[in-house]
Parts: structure tokens; C-alpha cells; sequence
């Protein structure tokens, strides 16, 4: 399979609020109260933690089958912890991003333990999501000026 874009467009509608659009959908991003925000919807990294959840169970569903057993079903609980201090512009001595990251999976599986570790070795390196997260990824930003010429 060839490789596959994905891509999200928007605008801003408030200091915290995004609204993009990506394929068929409305993605609206905010930041809670203590952010400045109204706290309706998810902030960034609260979406980065459910898009890694996500791909988790995409993938782990996968493969479960190529390994011959079925997950009747799967919890999955992810947080992570971060200081915001460097986001506010009050501090460079962290970085900005998340510290850690933890993901635990709790399948629903008559799958024996040997054969959930090397499930789980495989989810680890198959997830996209996952990589994105441990590995550095060439990232550019642009900005551009719209000029009024009427």
C-alpha cells in the first residue's frame, strides 16, 4: 500500500477554541477553565492521549486476529503528566510537551499470558500513533499573511 495523507484545516474561533474540519468531520478543540478556556470540549493533549488510545485498540484488534484469538472486549486507560509552565511563557526550565505517558491495556481474552506479551510487543511496534510519540518526526511550520487587496 502506498503511503496515506491525512490532513486537518480550521480556524481559530476564540483564543482557545480550534474548530477543524477533516474528511467528513468537525474536530472543535478547547483548553479547560484554569486555561483560560470554557472547558467544552477536549484540549490538545488530551486529544494526542485519546489518538494513541485509539490506534492502541485499532491495532491491537488487528492483531489479535492475525495471532488467531478474539478480544471480547478492551479497556484501555491513558494519561499523561505534563508541566505547563513552559506553554504560559513563565518558565524554559521543562520541556512543553508530556513527561511521560502511560498506556495499560485490559483485554477481555481467553488468550493465555504468553501469547497477550507477544501481543502486546507487536501492538507496541506497529502503532502509529505510538512512534509518532517516541520518535522524533520532521515537523515545519509555516506561517502565512493574508493581505486585503480591495
Amino acid at each position: 500500500m502506498s503511503d496515506l495523507k491525512f490532513s486537518v484545516s480550521g480556524e481559530s474561533t476564540s483564543d482557545t477554541k480550534f474548530e477543524g474540519n477533516t474528511r467528513q468531520f468537525t474536530v472543535t478543540v478547547d483548553e479547560p477553565e484554569a486555561l483560560g478556556g470554557t472547558d467544552d470540549f477536549p484540549n490538545p493533549v488530551e486529544y494526542i492521549l485519546a489518538g494513541f488510545a485509539g490506534c492502541v485498540n485499532v491495532v491491537g484488534h488487528v492483531v489479535a486476529k492475525e495471532l488467531g484469538f478474539t478480544l471480547n472486549g478492551l479497556k484501555i486507560e491513558v494519561d499523561g503528566e505534563l508541566n505547563p509552565n513552559r506553554f504560559l511563557g513563565t518558565s524554559k526550565d521543562q520541556r512543553a510537551g508530556f513527561k511521560s505517558i502511560k498506556l495499560n491495556l485490559i483485554p477481555e481474552t481467553d488468550a493465555s499470558i504468553e501469547t497477550l506479551v507477544k501481543w502486546l510487543e507487536i501492538v507496541e511496534d506497529r502503532c502509529p500513533v505510538k512512534d509518532n510519540l517516541q520518535n522524533s518526526t520532521p515537523v515545519s511550520i509555516a506561517v502565512e499573511k493574508e493581505y486585503n487587496l480591495s
